[in-house]
Order: structure tokens, then C-alpha cells, then sequence
């Protein structure tokens, strides 16, 4: 039978929901306006029937209030946390893009390189009409000046962008560390709140929420949460959950264990590209106390930044800051039984090269030592075309067999017009000096092993306008060379290069003539070879950035060629005064001029010099444009899904004012409730029977 008092207690309970209620209807209007709060409800339940023994079975025991649960779906914040990772890459993307478009502007405000070609242009016409006025060369001297000065500060301004985003990145980073480590905080903490109170921690659970809103900004999120088992008992929750984040596919966060991910500055002598900056970073998962910066086979991992599974802010800027279109360099080892191992005192290294034999250090140390070599296969067109390469001179890592390696800037360039390989395509070889002080262990080469040095990252960013810039000024300069090399002086001396450059040493490089062995230009015979150091003083040394005139043409406009040699049809030789009846002065103008039009002279992409802006600018709008159009379009999917996610967790203040009054109602009653009851108990108890 239930008791005389149930009728009381149930009221009380019915007290108790509606004010949990009206709280929690105060604690949502007060949170309207706060960034990631989720709309809180209380969950209740018919409290659990009395058995009264009597013919109607049981007696209703009131309500319980089992939780005040915030409203959430998952399913949403997976949609909002994918775009964000998209927003965020091409955010990153459209910002860059922008000034790199505004560095190629040639208006009215800005002289761009085809205001600066034609001026050049202009006074190479003047130079036509009076070829043997000193002033009218040294004005053409100065107007060649402009032109290599605009493409040193090309090159300037893009490494510096590749700088400013190289220093983002380690903001990226070091927000990334923050926010793995707050998120692990509150893994803790609401894990800690909920498995001994049993209640659900909303507002850090909320907290939570928005870190990894901003974390998928970022980098690309996968988040799981799964209930902790007791592991004696799978069958039993402890109450407590495991949250999961992993970036690039790789684990950052599991519970309240976080990694740290660290910015390593790459060595001097390693670096991917020719026009890469000194101190750009690798990014890496810190290791142990034992793991070191120099130290390339490192204990932590590599992010895994370049992965199918990458996106957001941080993946947009390393593709601006090492894009190369897809051109990085592969290959494949074509020489075999290539082994070096260390000695057994470990100070040096020797060669087995099947033979048994061993190369002895001819420094008198006792030790066997040799540098290694490998010999690669290349058969991509912008490999075997060293005006396209963009391949590093001070050395790097290379990765053979899935293995990495150091190699010095010691390589050389093979090419022979006219030879395939068993596919029948055509190929260069490439040979590599592995660096003996900073591998180590073993290394076996097999034939036909995969080889890379860096990546082919398809994205068109800093690298690939650098190369772009660098191919249109050696193909330029060679054949401005070509011309001037066959030319004569007024008094009578040979022609010099128009166009050159400095080492770091600021020591010029003079480029060697027309079928030299510093000349990589194809001459349309079979078995024609061209064989390239990386340390010859060939065109490949040329960069946008050290691309000048020739210091002697400045100092003495008179060593200008405007005329080509001419050979005595007596002896054979060149009239030494160049002043020979018949002969113009000027028909090495003649050819310069032709230069800026004729493909036949020199073709960058299909197109004649002067379209060298056109091309280029071509790519950079429509990066541009691609960016923008990305952009805007997943900033109205953020706000479409944002949208639909405060739909089911935002605060509605009419809702909430309707659940105001409702609450305020149920409160009332259930007050009415325990003053009937009371009337009813004081009449029992105090008044019956007197």
C-alpha cells in the first residue's frame, strides 16, 4: 500500500523538474550570445511506479530529472569541420595569390615587366639607327640594367613571400600545440566531472568543441570519442570516454596524452630547390630526449603534410611555399652494386664495389674512405632541359628505395641527343655524391629503384614561379649571348657577353660560347653529348636573382658588338677593323631586335620573349581566380551548415520564452499541488475527529 504522504513527494518531484527547468531556461537566454554554446535541456522520466497491492495495481511515484543534457549533432559538426579544413587551404591560397598577382602588375601606376622590355626594346631601336654612338649605347646598357634589375627584385619579393609564409607556418604550429594542449586539459577535466558525479560537463564539453572548430581551420581533423570499458569487465563503462584527434591521419591528442609538433630549420646545405630561402622548416612530431635537429633519421615522425587526407590553412601554405607544379625530381638508380658501409673504427667508410676492392684514405689516417656516387635515369622533359631545372646546388637529401640519404652539391648532368632507354623513351642521367659525414649504416642500390628529391607537389607556388623566371632569363641570356658572340667591336676585338652573373663571392661568371663544354644547347645531331657539373660555369648558374649586364659593358659602352664578324674570302679570317665595304654596323642590333619576336630565336611556352608576362600572369589569374572562387564558395557552405547547426544547438530566445511560460506553469501547479496536499494533511491530522 503506498504511503499517506506519496501524494506530497510526488508534487515535490514535479517541484523539482520545473525548476531544473526554469534554470536551465535562464542559463540558455544568459548564453544566447556565447560563441559555441550549445542549447542545454533537462531530460526526465516517470519515476518508477509503487506496487500498492490494491485492485488498480500501481500508484504513480512523480517525475525524475535524470539529466541536463546539451543538444548536439555530430553529423553536423563533422560537415562544419571538413569545410572549415577547405576554407582554411584556400583562404591561405587567395591571400598569397593576391600579392603575387599584384607583384606581375604592369599598369599605368607600376612598370611591369612589359613596360620594362619595351623601354629596353625602344632604345635597342634607337641603338639601330646610330649604332656607333657611345651615348645611345651606354642609354641601351642602362635600359638592359632596368630589365635584369626587375627580375631581381622579382626574385626578391618572392622570397621574400616565401619567407612570410615560411614564419606563418610556425604560427600554425605553435597554435596547433596550444590548442592540443587545451584540449587535452578539458579531456581530463570532463572525464574527472563525469565519472564522479555522473552529470555531463555541457560547458566544457562545449569548450572542446570550438578548439577543434579552430583546429580544423588549421589542419585536417578526424575527432572519435569512445566509452572507457573497465579491463576487467568489457562489458562495464566507467563513465569516463577516450576523445581522439588525429591531423593529417597521424595522432595528436588521445584522452589527455598530446603531442607536440616542432618546426626543424632545414641545414644550409639542405634544401629541395635552386631558389628555395635559407631556414625554411620541415615539420615533425618532437621525439625523445635523445632526438636532435641535425639529426635527419629522426626519432618523432614527419607530419604528414603532403598526404591525400591533408587540408586547411596549414596545407594551403605549404603548397604557396613549395609548389613546383607537379616538376620535383624522380628517377631511378641505373647503376648497380653501388655499397658503401663505416669502418669498423667508424671514422670514415669504404667502397665494395664486387670486386673486394677498398679505396685507401690518401690522408694517412688509416682509414678506408670514398665518397659514393649513384647514377640516376630521369626521363621527364623538364629534367633533361637544365634551363627548366630547379634542382638544388648546395646539397640535400635524397631518398632512394624509400630511404633518405644526404648528398654534397656535387652532381653532374648527362645527355646524350638520340638515346632511349629499352621503353624507347628519351632520358638523362644524373649522378649524385652521397655525403660520407652525414649518412651512415649501409647503403645497397639496387637498378631500378625509385629515387626523389623532395616532392612533385602539383600546387603552382613560390618554386614554380622562381623556375619560371629563372628559364625565361638563361634562355634569354643564351641567346642574347649567342648573338654577341658573333660579333665584332669597332676596334676590332671579339664580342663579349651581354648578359652574366655573380657567385655568392660576387666573383662573374663568364659564359662559354656556342658548343662549348659549358653549352646544354641541342644541336639536332645523334649522339651529340652534353656532360654539366652542377660547378661549371654554365647558364644553369643563372638565376632571376644574379642576372645582370656585364660589368664591362657598363664601365665602357665601347665593347658593345653591333656588327658580325666578316671573313675575308682571301685568307679565311676576319678582318681584324671591321670596317670591311658592304658590311653593316649594325645587323648584331639587327638580330637582337629580332630576338623580341622570333620564336626561332627563342621560345619560352609555345611563345615568342616578349610574351613572358602573358604566360606567366596567365597562371597566376587563374590561381587567382581559382582561390576566390573556392573561397566564397565554401564561406556560403560555412555559413549554410553554421546555419544548420544552430538550428539544432543555437539559442532561440521566442523559443525559449515559450518555455519560460511553460516551465513558470508547471511550477505553479506543482506548487498548487503541495498547498492542496497540505490542506488535505492539516485537515487529516489536526482537525479529524476533534
Amino acid at each position: 500500500m503506498s504511503s499517506t504522504f506519496l501524494g506530497l513527494n510526488t508534487a515535490y518531484t514535479g517541484l523539482q523538474s520545473s525548476n531544473a527547468s526554469l534554470n536551465t531556461t535562464a542559463n540558455n537566454i544568459s548564453n544566447a550570445e556565447t560563441k559555441g554554446y550549445s542549447r542545454q535541456v533537462v531530460t526526465t522520466q516517470a519515476a518508477e511506479a509503487i506496487r500498492s497491492f490494491t485492485t488498480y495495481g500501481c500508484v504513480g511515484a512523480g517525475v525524475e530529472t535524470i539529466a541536463i543534457e546539451r543538444v548536439r549533432d555530430n553529423f553536423y559538426d563533422q560537415k562544419y569541420w571538413n569545410n572549415q579544413t577547405k576554407l582554411g587551404e584556400y583562404e591561405a591560397k587567395q591571400y598569397y595569390m593576391q600579392v603575387l598577382e599584384q607583384y606581375y602588375t604592369d599598369d599605368d601606376t607600376v612598370n611591369g615587366f612589359t613596360t620594362v622590355y619595351e623601354d629596353f626594346y625602344k632604345s635597342v631601336q634607337e641603338l639601330s639607327k646610330n649604332a656607333g654612338d657611345t651615348t645611345v649605347r651606354q642609354q641601351m646598357i642602362g635600359q638592359a640594367g632596368r630589365l635584369t634589375t626587375y627580375f631581381n627584385d622579382m626574385y626578391t619579393n618572392l622570397q621574400k613571400m616565401q619567407s612570410d609564409i615560411n614564419q606563418e607556418v610556425k604560427v600554425q604550429i605553435d597554435r596547433i600545440n596550444s590548442v592540443a594542449e587545451e584540449i587535452a586539459s578539458l579531456n581530463k577535466q570532463i572525464n574527472i566531472i563525469e565519472m564522479n558525479t555522473g552529470a555531463v560537463a555541457n560547458e566544457l564539453r562545449d569548450q572542446r568543441d570550438l578548439l577543434v572548430d579552430e583546429l580544423a581551420e588549421i589542419v585536417d581533423v578526424e575527432v572519435s570519442e569512445v566509452p572507457i570499458v573497465d579491463s576487467n569487465n568489457e562489458e562495464r563503462t566507467t563513465g569516463g570516454n577516450r576523445f581522439m584527434v588525429k591531423i593529417c591521419g597521424q595522432q595528436l591528442i588521445d584522452g589527455k596524452d598530446y603531442k607536440t609538433l616542432t618546426c626543424v630549420v632545414r641545414d644550409v646545405d639542405n634544401k629541395v630547390c635552386q631558389s628555395d630561402i635559407d631556414g625554411l622548416y620541415d615539420i615533425y612530431f618532437s621525439g625523445g630526449q635523445d632526438w636532435t635537429d641535425k639529426d635527419y633519421l629522426r626519432k618523432g615522425d614527419a607530419l604528414n603534410i603532403y598526404g591525400s587526407a591533408s587540408g586547411g590553412k596549414l596545407y594551403g601554405l605549404m603548397q604557396m611555399r613549395d609548389g613546383n607544379n607537379g616538376e620535383g625530381f624522380e628517377g631511378e638508380v641505373v647503376n648497380t652494386g653501388a655499397a658503401y658501409e663505416r669502418n669498423i673504427e667508424g671514422k670514415g667508410y669504404f667502397d665494395s664495389d664486387g670486386s673486394g676492392g677498398y679505396v685507401y684514405n690518401p690522408a694517412g689516417t688509416g682509414q678506408y674512405d670514398k665518397l659514393d656516387t649513384v647514377k640516376v635515369k630521369v626521363t621527364a622533359d623538364y629534367l633533361m632541359d637544365l634551363n627548366k631545372l630547379n634542382l638544388t646546388q648546395s646539397g640535400g637529401v635524397i631518398q632512394i628505395a624509400s630511404k633518405n640519404y644526404y648528398i654534397t652539391g656535387d652532381w653532374t648532368f648527362d645527355y646524350t641527343e638520340g638515346q632511349t632507354d629499352a621503353a624507347g623513351k628519351p632520358y638523362a642521367e644524373f649522378t649524385f655524391t652521397l655525403d660520407p659525414n652525414r649518412n651512415s649504416g649501409s647503403t645497397v642500390m639496387s637498378s631500378g629503384s625509385s629515387v626523389f628529391i623532395g616532392r612533385s607537389i602539383s600546387y603552382q607556388g613560390i618554386p614554380y614561379y622562381m623556375s619560371q623566371m629563372n628559364e625565361w632569363v638563361r634562355m634569354y641570356s643564351t641567346a642574347t649571348n649567342n648573338i654577341y658572340s658573333e660579333g665584332i667591336t669597332d676596334q676590332g676585338t671579339d664580342g663579349i657577353n651581354f648578359f652574366n652573373c655573380e657567385d655568392n663571392g660576387g666573383v662573374a661568371y663568364t659564359f662559354g660560347q656556342p658548343g662549348d663544354a659549358y653549352s646544354y644547347e641541342l644541336t639536332g645531331t645523334a649522339g651529340h653529348t652534353i656532360s654539366i657539373k652542377s660547378t661549371d660555369p654554365s647558364y644553369y648558374m643563372l638565376t632571376a636573382g644574379n642576372f645582370k649586364v656585364n660589368e664591362a659593358l657598363i664601365k665602357d659602352a665601347d665593347l658593345l658588338a653591333t656588327r658580325k664578324k666578316v671573313y675575308s674570302t682571301e685568307s679565311g679570317g676576319p678582318y681584324s677593323d671591321g670596317l670591311n665595304e658592304g658590311v653593316s654596323k649594325d645587323d648584331i642590333v639587327s638580330d637582337i631586335i629580332d630576338l623580341k619576336t622570333n620564336k626561332n630565336r627563342m621560345e619560352f611556352r609555345g611563345c615568342a620573349s616578349d610574351q613572358y608576362l602573358v604566360c606567366v600572369l596567365s597562371d597566376v589569374a587563374l590561381n587567382t581566380n581559382r582561390a576566390n572562387n573556392f573561397t566564397n564558395n565554401y564561406q556560403y557552405l560555412q555559413n549554410s551548415i553554421q546555419n544548420q547547426r544552430l538550428s539544432v544547438f543555437g539559442v532561440d530566445n521566442d523559443e525559449e520564452a515559450v518555455n519560460l511560460t511553460k516551465y513558470q506553469q508547471q511550477y505553479n501547479m506543482a506548487s498548487k499541488m503541495i498547498q492542496t496536499l497540505t490542506e488535505i494533511y492539516d485537515r487529516l491530522i489536526l482537525q479529524t475527529g476533534v
